[in-house]
């Protein structure tokens, strides 16, 4: 009997050096929230001796804590003497420790995930709680900065390079997702397409380069006009589409002016030249008449070719007749 207590108390003496190394934080409370046992990884990363730990409610060395959601935890741990866990996707962290590592220096606090364990007596009774705290500062970095490199790659998947616009794909996909909002909701918008006219004589005047540079300044001069709401995409070439969201025909009329206006009067300097020009622009409201969102383009289209036959630099909205006056 006597070397099997001497055996149980050398056990107890190793696995309480090895639960003071470990690199996971352990923290033993009652059902005061009095702590019990303060490991080495707590002391290093709070500051705070296990002398003055020990004894001390968790929530006077740690008035972050958020006291009524961390007791709703303990709670459930002591009535249903099971295990309860957060992860720091739920709460980046419940202890506010600094975070020093080298290779996530970003992250000012170091994230962590939790788990309680509920400690039964020799009685069956569960008195105590033991606090596993785990630092997944690199884990929850490494996974932030991959999410913000794939948003990165959405927008560049989405946006054309020389306008800054939305392309063409995506722009087509925002323009059937109003579409269906107008069929569902039985709202109105409208749709906007324009183009530069006589583009070819620019780039063929001037060269290619400064016909981008005349893009690039169209482009400017619409994210200038259009509301936050608004939705603004490079159709291809010289062409630009615009959904104004919940606005009607005559709205979006004084909208294209105040667009077809404002090109009008801009000079684009590229290098050594001056170029002026102007832009035509076509007009089409959503009606209960349009039964997909292709059918919408076209009307906007066809207004577009009805500026383009009566002598450019102008709005038009479009009317039912249009069509039969071909392109």
């Amino acid at each position: 009997m006597p070397s099997e207590t001497k055996l149980d108390m050398s056990e107890f003496h190793w696995m309480m050096d090895m639960l003071q190394t470990i690199d996971v934080g352990l923290v033993v409370l009652n059902r005061n929230y009095e702590i019990g046992v303060w490991n080495s990884f707590m002391e290093n990363h709070s500051g705070i001796d296990p002398g003055d730990a020990k004894g001390s409610v968790l929530f006077d060395l740690f008035p972050e804590v958020p006291r009524d959601w961390f007791c709703h935890k303990i709670d459930s741990v002591f009535q249903l003497h099971n295990r309860a866990f957060t992860t720091w996707e739920q709460r980046p962290f419940v202890f506010r420790f600094k975070n020093y590592r080298p290779i996530t220096g970003t992250a000012e606090y170091m994230y962590q995930n939790i788990t309680i364990i509920p400690l039964m007596s020799l009685t069956g009774n569960v008195d105590h709680v033991c606090i596993l705290v785990y630092d997944v500062t690199d884990a929850a970095t490494n996974k932030a900065q991959l999410e913000q490199a794939n948003k990165k790659l959405e927008v560049l998947s989405q946006t054309d390079r020389l306008t800054q616009l939305f392309n063409r794909g995506h722009w087509e996909d925002c323009l059937e997702k109003e579409y269906k909002r107008c069929q569902r909701s039985k709202i109105t918008s409208s749709l906007i397409m324009f183009d530069i006219d006589h583009f070819k004589k620019v780039n063929d005047t001037y060269g290619h380069q400064a016909g981008d540079e005349v893009i690039r300044v169209t482009s400017q001069a619409l994210r200038d006009t259009v509301r936050e709401t608004d939705v603004s995409g490079r159709y291809g070439g010289e062409e630009f589409g615009v959904i104004l969201v919940d606005t009607n025909a005559q709205d979006a009329y004084a909208f294209a002016e105040r667009l077809r206006e404002k090109i009008a009067a801009i000079t684009v300097k590229y290098e050594a030249l001056e170029i002026n020009y102007t832009i035509s622009i076509g007009i089409a409201e959503v009606s209960s008449d349009i039964t997909e969102y292709a059918s919408w383009l076209e009307r906007s289209d066809i207004a577009l070719y009805h500026c383009k036959r009566n002598g450019r630099n102008c709005s038009t909205v479009y009317q039912i007749g249009m069509e039969g006056e071909g392109h």
